[in-house]
């Protein structure tokens, strides 16, 4: 055995010399992996979606909240709104047991807004004089509100994706954000308000 290692030390060497060279490999490798996910994990965005409603004072309010709690900036591919898990394409019905003609509305495009770290947008904010509101009118809107849900789906700087909605405390990682055709709050600030909807308070 000692004849054969000294008569055959270039072996040896070449050997080592391999071997030095895979394991500078390996820590090179594990070096990168570890600074890509310290570059990730410094410009993650963290969205959060709530609705809102008030009805002290002189107005009933509703409407949603888009924050951007994270570290880095959220780049808001699409929108989806649901009514009981089913995809909607309009808001018209969120709203039918309100009086028609004394809305106060405003809204915002989602799709395609950088979300800044900190920065809130209200994509969806509806209000309503407290007189002109029956208490049943109020209670069927109450019920109806729990009915629906929207789904922001957002990506970082790096392309990684999450959706995040109103009834999911948790934001989901997925592969990659559907494109809608249209947003949804664009539409419903183009199509009039309550369409078809002729119910008043009482």
């Amino acid at each position: 055995m000692w004849r054969w290692l000294t008569n055959n030390h270039q072996t040896l060497t070449g050997i080592g010399a391999m071997l030095v060279g895979v394991a500078a490999l390996f820590v090179a490798w594990d070096q990168g992996r570890v600074m890509r996910a310290q570059q990730h994990g410094a410009v993650v965005p963290a969205v959060q979606v709530d609705a809102f409603t008030q009805t002290g004072g002189d107005r009933v309010v509703m409407g949603l909240r888009v924050a951007n709690n994270g570290v880095g900036p959220a780049f808001v591919e699409s929108v989806l709104v649901t009514r009981d898990g089913v995809a909607a394409d309009s808001l018209d019905g969120m709203f039918a047991s309100m009086p028609t003609g004394v809305e106060d509305r405003s809204w915002n495009n989602m799709t395609g807004r950088a979300l800044a770290p900190g920065e809130m947008v209200v994509p969806l904010e509806v209000s309503w004089p407290t007189s002109d509101v029956a208490p049943s009118a109020l209670t069927a809107l109450f019920v109806e509100w729990e009915r629906w849900d929207a789904v922001v789906c957002y990506c970082s700087v790096f392309d990684r994706c999450w959706m995040a909605s109103v009834q999911r405390a948790d934001r989901r990682r997925v592969e990659q954000c559907p494109r809608p055709e249209a947003d949804i709050f664009e539409l419903y600030g183009a199509e009039p308000f309550l369409a078809g909807s002729d119910q008043q308070a009482e």
